[in-house]
């Protein structure tokens, strides 16, 4: 008991075991904050430095439209839209609904000079196919399609501001929306 009290006054009243076990979680601590600065850095260093042809689309995007069905009927929309662009690739969403209606789209992209081709899925409907066209800057016209679809896509882009419209040949006959930052 003597030495135990002697080991317990000489580590200024506690046991050596605990001071360690308090350096490692400090340690882990310092480790996982250095993590968090870490990753943020890299995350807010993507979104600063973007080049390449799709660079002008990063970003969020909102706003709203219409859509059109077969019968020729129109709906109001609202819609996001997230571009994500890597170099000469961009991983993109587009989400819009109204009280009756939605779609959910995503596509790949990948520009070589002013073409541009790519994948592109609508999960609400469990569709996809590949889209191909043309463009730069912000501003592109393409073709989609897929199994029992045709459309065509035009983007344009002016600084914070952004229409995208679709034209297509089925029972959804098109959508015009106005997007901004």
């Amino acid at each position: 008991m003597e030495h135990l009290q002697a080991y317990r006054a000489a580590g200024g009243g506690k046991h050596r075991a605990n001071k360690l076990t308090e350096t490692r979680a400090r340690n882990r601590r310092l480790l996982m904050a250095a993590a968090v600065l870490f990753a943020a850095g890299l995350a807010s260093s993507g979104s600063k430095a973007q080049s390449g042809p799709f660079a002008p689309l990063a970003g969020s995007w909102s706003g709203s439209g219409t859509v059109t069905l077969e019968d020729g009927s129109t709906e109001r929309i609202r819609c996001r839209a997230k571009y994500a662009p890597i170099g000469p690739t961009m991983e993109m969403s587009l989400t819009c609904a109204s009280d009756a209606y939605k779609f959910i789209l995503g596509a790949n992209l990948r520009a070589e000079g002013n073409r541009v081709s790519g994948s592109w899925s609508e999960t609400s409907r469990n569709i996809s196919g590949s889209l191909e066209g043309r463009g730069s800057g912000g501003n592109y016209e393409m073709a989609v399609n897929a199994a029992g679809f045709n459309a065509n896509l035009s983007l344009k882009t002016s600084g914070n501001k952004q229409t995208v419209s679709l034209r297509a040949d089925s029972q959804f006959r098109g959508a015009n929306i106005s997007l901004s930052k």
